[in-house]
């Protein structure tokens, strides 16, 4: 059986997606359709963004996964990169906390889809 290697957000502009998650997380496109932007973000691994479904997507829709960005370093990293997305004008729902598993924050993309930062899991 294989890992998954592709997940997509659903998005109502995919130009405006693609400069929105090119700037946030600094990578550039595979390839650009008008309907579909896929990122390689590991070897075999896509972050793709899909206004293939445009009738059913509305920022009214609820919101039942969260795009995350585990980052290695102590709470003074994730606070950095709040810092750094907030100053850009990112839409912050959920300011810096600390949980169970450590600092974290979320943030919404254009679209309303919601985007964690917090620290790289610890196994045990």
């Amino acid at each position: 059986m294989s890992a998954p290697n592709l997940f997509l957000v659903y998005v109502s502009d995919v130009e405006r997606a693609t400069a929105f998650y090119s700037d946030l997380f600094g990578i550039k496109p595979v390839v650009t359709t008008p309907r579909y932007v896929p990122f390689e973000v590991a070897p075999g691994v896509l972050f793709a963004v899909w206004s293939g479904r445009r009738d059913r997507v509305a920022p009214q829709t609820p919101r039942t996964s969260e795009v995350g960005l585990m980052v290695p370093g102590a709470a003074a990293a994730v606070d950095a990169i709040h810092a750094e997305w907030a100053a850009k004008g990112v839409a912050v729902v959920e300011e810096p906390h600390d949980e169970v598993f450590g600092r974290t924050f979320v943030v919404t993309d254009p679209d309303g889809n919601l985007i964690r930062v917090s620290p790289v899991d610890q196994v045990a």
